[in-house]
């Protein structure tokens, strides 16, 4: 049985400030203008799903905020952090302590059984869930020393939030998580990351063609053109399984 509805909280502390962020790709003679001028931000423990068509600066949003990238202009800041002036190094102790990355594909080492590809990020952080306990935390208990060709597309991509909540980030970025699932496996997904979100109060940002994942969300921001076209909170959220497909 689904939980009902909840209403959401009203916003908590920010945890990520952009400001007017710009993005400029050159290729060639060829300029690709990605961003253009976006502020946001995103608060403790939201739930945010980013909506847009392809090219809309999605992507390389997520990707700044997370420090995989930075803009041509414009700042964002991660408690007080400025990530927009941290040179590598600190970009890089910035992605191992606070942020959790899902992408699309799972990027999961075949050799390596579910619990083992977990481990490889218990290893490189200060405290650390057990690789068992991020596994329980997405309902794949039973499948700790299965390989990734034993599992289901679905069961994969938990075990790449597992790997990405193991480590305790205060923040986790997912790039399509969906996107190459069917709709009762991608609920399945949609459903773990939710309980980390409500669980361990994670912020959490969602990327999704998907307009009916918004439901779920606390906040759906809609980008396009590289501008931010909508933002707006949902007077209740819906539980995974109850959205309209």
């Amino acid at each position: 049985m689904s939980s009902p509805p909840s209403a959401p909280s009203a916003p908590k502390p920010s945890v990520f400030a952009a400001r007017d962020l710009t993005k400029v790709y050159r290729m060639g003679e060829v300029e690709v203008q990605a961003l253009r001028g976006v502020s946001l931000d995103l608060h403790e423990s939201e739930f945010l799903v980013l909506l847009g068509p392809s090219g809309s600066g999605k992507s390389t949003l997520l990707n700044i905020l997370g420090g995989l990238d930075v803009p041509t202009a414009g700042t964002v800041t991660y408690r007080g952090q400025n990530l927009t002036s941290a040179d590598e190094r600190a970009l890089t102790m910035y992605r191992r302590r606070h942020v959790g990355f899902v992408f699309q594909f799972y990027n999961l080492i075949p050799s390596l059984t579910a619990r083992e590809n977990v481990a490889l990020v218990t290893d490189i952080v200060e405290r650390p869930m057990r690789p068992e306990e991020a596994l329980e935390l997405v309902n794949l208990a039973h499948r700790l020393d299965h390989f990734p060709s034993q599992l289901s597309g679905g069961e994969q991509q938990r075990v790449a939030i597992a790997r990405a909540v193991a480590k305790r980030p205060d923040v986790l970025l997912c790039d399509e998580p969906t996107g190459a699932l069917d709709i009762a496996t991608g609920v399945l997904v949609l459903q773990a990351i939710d309980q980390v979100n409500r669980e361990l109060g994670t912020t959490t940002a969602v990327i999704t063609h998907n307009a009916a994942v918004s439901g779920m969300a606390d906040r759906v921001v809609t980008l396009s053109d590289g501008r931010i076209a909508s933002d707006r909170r949902n007077s209740v959220k819906l539980s995974p399984a109850e959205l309209q497909w």
